[in-house]
């Protein structure tokens, strides 16, 4: 697979799932396109780095969909929005 594609797909996965995890800690209405593509991202480089040891070695950059990697950059996503809910308003909503 090129590295143009892997680029693509991964700003795709980083959509999606900064959207599903803005969808699930209640912020998705706070939130753009652009910022749900942040938080996938940011979130898919937390999670992949945190969980990578107990999901295996997932990436969500690779053809065919590596589904530890996308669970793990979905997780990593809550969290990040855990924690910017916590810095935002002194709570998690959820």
């Amino acid at each position: 697979m090129s590295a143009i594609f892997g680029f693509i797909w991964f700003i795709i996965m980083g959509g999606i799932i900064g959207w599903v995890a803005s969808m699930v800690m209640n912020r998705d209405a706070a939130m753009g396109k652009f910022w749900n593509v942040v938080v996938g991202i940011v979130g898919s480089f937390i999670g992949n780095s945190v969980f990578s040891f107990v999901l295996g070695n997932g990436s969500i950059g690779g053809w065919p969909p590596d589904v530890m990697g996308i669970v793990s950059a979905l997780i990593g996503a809550i969290v990040l929005l855990g924690v910017l809910n916590l810095i935002q308003r002194g709570k998690v909503r959820g």
